[in-house]
């Protein structure tokens, strides 16, 4: 009988890539690059680190189509024709991640309405739909007109087309967590009254024309994923029905493997977070909240109506259970994000019977009870959501000064640091 190790062994065979086994380093954002957008030396020395790792698969951190849209300072940035010198650096980059035999994958994403105040006081959207988050982070988008959606489509095939020929093995498009495709998808968020709002068709229609133009963009034979929401979790928005009609429509359009995720900034629900308003989880299987992969039980549902690759990514933290995706569910890849922030050499411990891996973020709240991270109270949640979330950013930093990850460092430091690095990315940026 095969061990979990064994099964998370088993190599992949996707229609234009082979990859060594079943554990993918997802995408997490890495903020490392200047204002110019370019990757650098600490690109490349994290994801050495990260190919070192084991792991079959490691997908980049969002790479924007347009530097007005930045998911936060210190994102890559491809928004034009790249020189020579932009080609090098990320030619460097995929050449790193891929070092131990693996694939690399590179994340595309524009971030619409979700592109910081301090980035875009104006940032573009499907409508003019406010943010329902607390703070003044974002700034009320503007609606996009049609030129503005031709550019993004050409973004997003650019883009792509500039992965290929710098030796990316792939690349991932964003259409979730509530960024700009996701924000189409969103009847909350998508209010047009043309071609591109109202029906499903319609909402979905740039997805599929992005996914439509890069596949032009990068030929036949290069794998193009996509990462999907299988819900919104907020009353009325993009929900489950709705995703398992999209990724029947993205399997016609030739995407190679669908990654499942859900939530948005607004519900953050990828963190395995609630918003301001209580989640909805009308439509998804019962045990959604409570399993150790939050996304997996909606995900097992998808294969068995959609033949196609699937990888599911959020909670994965033992071997048994991603084991049991993989062999039980066929999920084709588990993806893997937070601990590879505090040790980028857990796939290799999962590949060689490593029972599981540390869950770090229980001991990063800044609080318990009424202060801890399920508090009532919206500002709490916040606070000990982006903190958490910033503490990781700082191991990042670390990893790629070629430090180790430093398993002591106080929260509300890591908060100050990230800030503070953040506020000076964004001032070279204006």
């Amino acid at each position: 009988m095969d061990t979990p190790a064994d099964i998370l062994r088993r190599p992949l065979a996707l229609a234009h890539e082979r990859l060594p086994n079943r554990i993918a380093k997802a995408a997490m954002t890495e903020g490392l690059a200047e204002a110019d957008g370019r990757p650098n030396a600490r690109h490349v020395t994290l994801y050495e680190a990260w190919a070192r790792g084991g792991a079959g698969l490691l997908i980049t951190g969002n790479v924007i189509i347009d530097r007005r849209h930045l998911e936060r300072p210190g994102n890559v940035v491809i928004d034009g024709e790249p020189d020579a010198a932009m080609g090098d650096a990320l030619s460097a980059w995929s050449t790193a991640a891929k070092g131990r035999g693996g694939g690399v994958w590179m994340q595309l994403s524009h971030a619409g309405r979700q592109t910081p105040r301090l980035v875009n006081p104006r940032p573009l959207a499907p409508s003019a739909v406010a943010m329902n988050f607390p703070g003044k982070q974002f700034a009320p988008p503007v609606a996009m007109s049609e030129g503005d959606i031709e550019a993004v489509i050409k973004g997003f095939a650019r883009a792509a087309r500039v992965a290929r020929e710098t030796g990316f093995t792939g690349v991932q498009v964003h259409a979730a967590h509530g960024y700009l495709l996701s924000q189409f998808l969103s009847p909350r968020a998508n209010r047009r009254e043309d071609s591109w709002g109202g029906a499903l068709p319609n909402r979905a229609r740039l997805l599929l024309t992005v996914v439509r133009e890069v596949r032009a963009a990068v030929g036949a034979d290069f794998t193009v994923a996509v990462k999907l929401n299988s819900a919104d979790f907020q009353k009325g928005g993009f929900g489950a029905d709705e995703s398992l009609t999209v990724a029947a429509w993205l399997k016609a359009a030739g995407v190679d493997c669908l990654e499942i995720s859900g939530g948005s900034y607004e519900q953050p629900r990828m963190m395995d977070m609630d918003g301001l308003s209580k989640p909805d989880f009308s439509g998804l299987p019962k045990t959604t909240a409570a399993r150790e992969a939050y996304f997996l039980d909606f995900a097992a549902e998808m294969v068995a109506s959609i033949d196609m690759p699937l990888m599911v990514t959020g909670g994965f933290r033992t071997a048994a259970a991603m084991a049991r995706a993989v062999d039980q569910d066929k999920i084709a890849l588990v993806g893997i994000g937070r601990p590879l922030c505090v040790d980028p050499t857990a796939p290799s411990k999962l590949l060689a019977g490593a029972a599981g891996l540390p869950r770090t973020e229980d001991t990063l709240a800044i609080g318990r009870g009424w202060l801890g991270p399920r508090s009532p109270f919206a500002l709490i949640k916040a606070a000990n959501g982006f903190g958490a979330t910033y503490w990781y950013y700082q191991q990042l930093r670390r990893m790629g000064d070629g430090l180790p990850p430093d398993l002591n460092l106080k929260l509300l430091v890591a908060m100050r640091l990230e800030q503070a690095a953040q506020a000076r990315l964004a001032a070279a940026l204006n």
